[in-house]
């Protein structure tokens, strides 16, 4: 790479960076598995020059790649530690399983599209990236043979937590995912369970793909 170029990507990851940073994110440890993780490498085809922008863009199977600052806010909100095990429902791209990477001990991550798995997969092995295992399933239904998690992470959006990913967390554990009509804006909330119950906070509004039930066709 040319002195130029480097430069050039200096410059870019330092925009990055800020971005992430005027849009709340500002917990040191996401903020340093987001600079570790090229998102560049995870959009593919005509929008590859717009990696680098704070927005969503459209992926194969008709999904799409977070926005920067969403995924930094849920990342943040998950407060995931060193020798966490984290469930992630909806593999999409890869991104957000890569960032997590960097912070769990090892990150399970669920997609209906087996494709999407497939590719994923292929990707964190060229980025050497090994405590990630990508899993084609139903990700409504979670991972009850792993389980129990110490964080779980969804993002496609339920109208209601989903019973059998709330069972599926420790106590002391978090869930952070989207909860909405697809067709309304949602609500980021974050769950903790609790020795007795769940205790639930709203975060933001969001927008995202709904969770859907069942493997796709794909």
């Amino acid at each position: 790479m040319s002195g130029e170029a480097q430069e050039d990507q200096a410059e870019r990851k330092m925009r990055f960076l800020f971005a992430l940073r005027s849009k709340g994110v500002t917990d040191a440890r996401t903020l340093n598995a987001m600079e570790a993780i090229d998102r560049g490498r995870f959009v593919r085809g005509l929008f590859a020059n717009r990696a680098y922008e704070d927005m969503p863009l459209p992926i194969a199977c008709g999904q799409t790649i977070s926005q920067p600052s969403i995924v930094g806010l849920m990342t943040q909100a998950l407060q995931v530690r060193a020798r966490d095990t984290v469930l992630e429902i909806g593999t999409g791209s890869g991104y957000q399983a890569a960032v997590l990477s960097q912070l769990a001990r090892r990150v399970y991550t669920v997609d209906r599209h087996r494709r999407l798995v497939r590719e994923s997969e292929a990707l964190f092995a060229e980025l050497s990236i090994p405590n990630i295992v990508p899993i084609a399933g139903d990700g409504s239904r979670g991972l009850p043979d792993q389980a129990p998690f110490d964080r779980i992470i969804v993002t496609a959006a339920a109208e209601d937590p989903p019973g059998p990913l709330l069972a599926q967390l420790k106590i002391g554990g978090i869930m952070v995912l989207p909860v909405g009509q697809s067709d309304t804006v949602q609500r980021l909330i974050r769950v903790e369970r609790l020795e007795q119950g769940f205790d639930y906070e709203e975060l933001r509004p969001v927008r995202f793909v709904p969770l859907v039930e069942g493997m796709a066709s794909d």
